[in-house]
């Protein structure tokens, strides 16, 4: 894994990714409850990780504090039991391997983890899908959805799984490029691009699908500028003739978030076919376009039936095959499909899975899998989201009205959709005591709040599980897209600290009991057997509060008083 090293000093556990050592006397095990230590491993008990049962999740927050030293990365083993191929496991293990190395804590309340593991893995699951039912020598191109997680080193990580990416304004493009995805692999879409990000893209050779007719115009425009309108017209204005296409609406109705339903009939994404004259617009457009060779829709999104999906891809699929019949040639020689595969945030399943997908399309639009179509796929959250933890510390408890609570420092600032609208944004809580160790024991009806000052803010209203108490973690589960990475600054908040992680199996633990293994790294108590190594590399440092002044107008703090 990219920019994972193990620490080549000797001092005991020292600073991890921009986080300071622990300071003496906490231990290794960052001050574990000593009711609840279990020793040896990570215990499983039943009810440890509460769904979004009754209400809802929500999500961690930032840490804050100046910005500390170089990152150095520790190594950390933990238990047996922790297998590398398991995901849930993976996740205890780094909760645990987070506290121990101080990445969070008293002084540091909140952290965002991805599971480089399990995003690896998505990625060559989707490509496997695919490649599964499309013609040999088919060319897919599946461009990661920028906006689900734009941090440069996960869209470096995915590029390196053979990714491409979609992007949708100039600041997702400029951290496309700088992760390294070539213009080749990239996709412009956007219902508002301006014209400097038009000529930008063509310029770059990035493909654009345009929104709409006054969109095309300026296409028309930059393409005219760059040659004769004969069937290679706009080679100069378009780089090296990325493809250009216009992205439709086949309006084939919504999905349970009206907010996320993008084939609704008043949708503002798209031409919408069914009104009247729409389809012979567009068709009209590609003739009198040679250079429109790419077919675009996105019906997909969470809440929308897979079936639903498939009927918007066959109707965009019909529509190509018009288009070429008119034309009398494979004029339209790709087409685009976006991505839009629900998740299930309700238990560890991946479900449903791209393999489901895949064949769903294929059977019922076989014709664009038969290698006539090269194929785009835009997916996001469906990549990233069972990958990601946000893991908060538990401030102080109460009860109110008879309810208890816990007061974490994870809320709005990192779960605004939850936040606002948890019916249709449940997030689970698993539970862990202050050692990093999962919290077992009955459950009770609790509300896990977030810090921010209005009365709303809250990871998960009358859910179930076991008891959290003061230095405890919140552990928010399924939020490695759209989340941590989307800040929402109410009351100031820090923006929290980003790691990547990787478990390994490592060093043989054989009745250790809490002996120090390889270069003084601590090993869970009582491990027997493999233990599992935990790396860490950051993703994005936390926010420093001289950060929020600067982006607040700290410079600028008289203007108003002396510069009108």
């Amino acid at each position: 894994m990219d920019d994972i090293h193990e620490d080549e000093q000797t001092a005991p556990r020292p600073a991890v990714a921009g986080h300071p050592a622990p300071r003496p006397g906490t231990g290794t095990s960052g001050g574990g409850d000593p009711d609840h230590a279990a020793p040896g491993g990570f215990a499983t008990g039943p009810g440890r990780h509460s769904g979004p049962g009754r209400h809802s999740g929500s999500e961690p927050l930032p840490g804050s504090g100046a910005r500390r030293a170089a990152p150095v990365v520790r190594r950390t083993p933990v238990g047996a039991g922790c297998a590398p191929g398991d995901p849930a496991m993976r996740r205890d293990a780094a909760v645990r391997a987070a506290v121990a190395q101080g990445l969070v804590g008293p002084e540091t309340p909140i952290v965002a983890l991805l599971d480089v593991a399990g995003i690896r893995e998505s990625a060559a699951l989707l490509r496997e899908a695919f490649a599964a039912v499309a013609a040999p020598g088919t060319p897919v191109l599946h461009a990661f959805a920028v906006k689900a997680a734009p941090l440069v080193p996960v869209l470096r990580l995915l590029r390196d799984a053979g990714l491409g990416a979609e992007v949708a304004s100039a600041g997702e493009l400029a951290l496309s490029r700088a992760a390294g995805i070539p213009a080749a692999d990239t996709v412009l879409d956007s219902p508002a691009k301006t014209p400097g990000e038009l000529r930008q893209a063509l310029a770059l050779g990035i493909a654009v699908n345009a929104d709409n007719a006054q969109e095309l115009a300026r296409l028309d425009a930059l393409v005219a500028a760059s040659g004769p309108g004969d069937g290679t017209a706009g080679a100069t204005a378009r780089g090296a003739g990325a493809p250009l296409g216009i992205r439709v609406n086949p309006q084939i109705g919504g999905g349970t978030i009206e907010a996320l339903s993008t084939a609704t009939a008043t949708s503002k994404f798209g031409v919408a076919l069914r009104d009247e004259g729409a389809r012979a617009w567009v068709v009209r457009a590609y003739l009198e376009r040679p250079w429109l060779t790419r077919l675009h829709t996105h019906s997909g999104s969470q809440g929308v039936p897979l079936e639903l999906i498939a009927q918007g891809l066959a109707a965009t699929y019909e529509l190509a095959e018009e288009i070429n019949a008119r034309a009398g040639r494979q004029q339209i020689d790709s087409i685009d499909i976006g991505g839009g595969l629900p998740v299930n945030f309700s238990s560890d399943e991946q479900t449903p899975t791209y393999t489901e997908y895949a064949r769903l399309l294929a059977d019922r639009v076989p014709g664009l899998f038969d290698g006539r179509y090269g194929l785009v796929t835009e997916f996001g959250r469906s990549l990233l989201a069972k990958h990601g933890t946000v893991l908060a510390r538990v401030e102080y408890t109460k009860t109110s009205g008879g309810r208890p609570i816990a007061v974490t420092h994870a809320g709005v600032q990192i779960a605004a959709r939850t936040v606002y609208a948890p019916e249709s944004w449940p997030l689970r809580i698993a539970g862990y005591d202050a050692g990093g160790r999962p919290r077992t024991g009955d459950e009770v009806v609790q509300d896990v709040a977030g810090p921010a000052c209005f009365a709303g803010d809250l990871l998960a209203r009358d859910r179930a599980m076991p008891l959290l108490r003061p230095g405890d973690y919140a552990a928010v589960l399924d939020t490695g897209a759209y989340y941590f990475a989307h800040h929402y600054a109410y009351n100031s908040l820090p923006r929290p600290a980003v790691f990547g992680f990787a478990v390994d199996e490592a060093y043989g633990a054989q009745g250790t009991d809490g002996a120090d293994g390889p270069d003084g790294a601590a090993i869970a108590d009582g491990a027997d057997g493999a233990g599992a190594d935990v790396r860490f590399a950051v993703v994005r440092p936390a926010q420093t509060t001289e950060e929020i002044v600067a982006e607040s107008g700290g410079a600028h703090a008289a203007s108003l008083v002396r510069g009108l």
